[in-house]
């Protein structure tokens, strides 16, 4: 079809913005590089490993978490490196007996923390993270690339995340191709995402770690968790805000069979600006979408397993405030229950 924009004026402009962005689309996906890590879909030569029952579930200590409190940091620390990967500012720093943590500064230390253990909680695996609150480094250079107004004199830095680095990563995997992809436990994490808003599931943060012949799959990005349904702006809206998690939508539909959820939604137009950044995560809503109902209410009923102490730790371990952690509670809580009566 000719579209005459003469007899259109009105629709000149649209038109042309249409153009410059399909341009800039099809540019950013011709410039797109390939991934830094492989993909490893299936175990060779071993197993793949990626939920187990938590029978557990009623001692399992989510304060502590996957590590538990034997592999609890302790310092001092000192400066290793800086990690430019993903978008929010990180370096990796050594204790003194030897063990690698990777610190993550910024929004995403709190909930990052909260979901491990929730995650943990539910049968999937989970990376050993830990906040802490107030910590020193040594050895911190003059300048990072990334974050360094969030690092005070002599290498002081507050509210982060630190997870355990000694684990051997094989590469990532992707929602759609693993051995697993129809099943329930994957079911159950998809709604398992939705349920606490983790909106960015891109491939890049699913990961496969070695353990002998055997490989650990586990989403080992949670941070974007806890505010709301996508990448808005302002960004702080977008990740550990409880306004924007309490004023999100939880269910989009229900059907016969299958039930879609809001998380992950498409990001707010504002990020056409960049389309490379837009296009990674438009086509992310199908993971959130035909759920069939037995799964998430099997994830559900999982989770209502679990005491209000245990939740309750899993934010206080995050380091939320008591009036945070009870309306964040009741917010889940609610959830939970949205799916149980499913």
């Amino acid at each position: 079809m000719i579209l005459d924009v003469k007899k259109s004026p009105s629709i000149r402009l649209p038109a042309f913005l249409l153009a410059v962005l399909a341009l800039a689309i099809c540019n950013a996906a011709a410039a797109a590089g390939p991934k830094q890590a492989p993909v490893v879909q299936n175990a060779a030569g071993g197993s793949a490993i990626f939920w187990s029952d938590p029978t557990d579930w009623a001692t399992r200590d989510l304060f502590y978490g996957p590590g538990g409190k034997t592999h609890e940091p302790h310092g001092p620390f000192t400066f290793e490196k800086e990690d430019l990967n993903g978008t929010n500012p990180k370096f990796v720093v050594r204790d003194p007996d030897g063990v690698k943590w990777k610190v993550k500064l910024g929004l995403e230390a709190r909930p990052e923390t909260v979901v491990t253990r929730l995650v943990w909680a539910a049968g999937y695996y989970a990376n050993e993270d830990y906040f802490v609150p107030d910590m020193r480094i040594t050895g911190m250079p003059v300048h990072l690339h990334r974050g360094q107004k969030l690092v005070g004199p002599g290498g002081e830095v507050h509210n982060v995340r630190l997870k355990r680095e000694d684990e051997k990563k094989a590469g990532i995997w992707q929602w759609d191709k693993v051995a697993f992809a129809g099943s329930r436990e994957r079911n159950g994490l998809r709604v398992l995402m939705a349920l606490v808003n983790n909106w960015d599931l891109k491939d890049e943060n699913n990961s496969a770690y070695k353990d002998g012949s055997q490989r650990v799959f586990m989403v080992s990005d949670l941070g974007a968790s806890f505010g709301s349904a996508s990448r808005t702006w302002p960004r702080d809206h977008a990740k550990d805000n409880l306004n924007s998690y309490s004023h999100s939508k939880f269910i989009r539909r229900i059907g016969s069979d299958t039930v879609d959820f809001q998380v992950p939604a498409r990001p707010m137009f504002v990020y056409l600006v960049n389309p490379k950044e837009y296009l990674s995560r438009v086509h992310l809503e199908r993971l959130g979408r035909n759920v069939p109902r037995a799964d998430a209410k099997w994830l559900g009923q999982l989770l209502a397993r679990l005491s209000p102490i245990q939740v309750h730790d899993a934010f206080r371990a995050a380091g939320y405030s008591p009036e945070e952690i009870q309306a964040f509670i009741r917010l889940l809580e609610d959830r939970i229950t949205a799916l149980t009566d499913l």
